[in-house]
């Protein structure tokens, strides 16, 4: 039996079948789909066990990725795929340049202002068309921030963001909890 890794992340869901001959269509849960496309193993739980999917093939299809897997040679084979996340280990994910971040890297490091000032927990990451953004929740002792919503959204940009200091285990940003910038 093959070792399941314990640095799991899920990256994308599976839509269905592509094509005639078991190819996969998967919604990735990162705007490019990077480590789908590079990292030739996946990892599926189906029935409470994981399976492990070694990918023949798998590229960029408009905001999906589509892909060939070993042992699914066939649509029927593909489609009882449908609905299961993708994971992938961590350890296994594309390096990045130095002023790149993957979102599961960020999630959980705490935000402060560029005067110490806990502002609270990344809890999530949303994208849009125009940057990425960060979903900070009150700081984890549980006191509250006079001026500052429960949850706070900061757009992940150069303007706001001024240091991720994944050793430390913040981000620094230029945010006045006053006034919300």
């Amino acid at each position: 039996m093959e070792h399941v890794p314990t640095d799991l992340v899920a990256v994308g869901r599976i839509l269905g079948a592509w094509g005639i001959r078991g190819g996969v269509k998967v919604r990735p849960y990162a705007a490019d789909g990077d480590a789908l496309i590079k990292v030739g193993q996946w990892w599926i739980e189906r029935a409470g066990r994981w399976e492990s999917q070694d990918v023949l093939s798998a590229k960029l299809h408009g905001d999906t990725v589509t892909a060939e897997l070993m042992g699914c040679a066939v649509r029927e084979t593909a489609l009882q795929l449908k609905g299961l996340e993708v994971w992938i280990a961590r350890s296994r994910f594309p390096p990045l340049a130095d002023d790149e971040y993957y979102w599961v890297d960020l999630i959980g490091l705490d935000v402060v202002n560029g005067d110490g000032a806990a502002l609270g927990v990344v809890r999530g990451m949303m994208d849009n068309p125009a940057h990425a953004i960060l979903e900070v929740r009150q700081p984890r002792s549980g006191e509250v921030v006079p001026g500052l919503e429960e949850t706070v959204l900061i757009p992940f940009v150069e303007r706001y963001i001024k240091a991720v200091e994944r050793d430390r285990g913040r981000i620094v940003v230029d945010w006045d909890t006053q006034a919300g910038d």
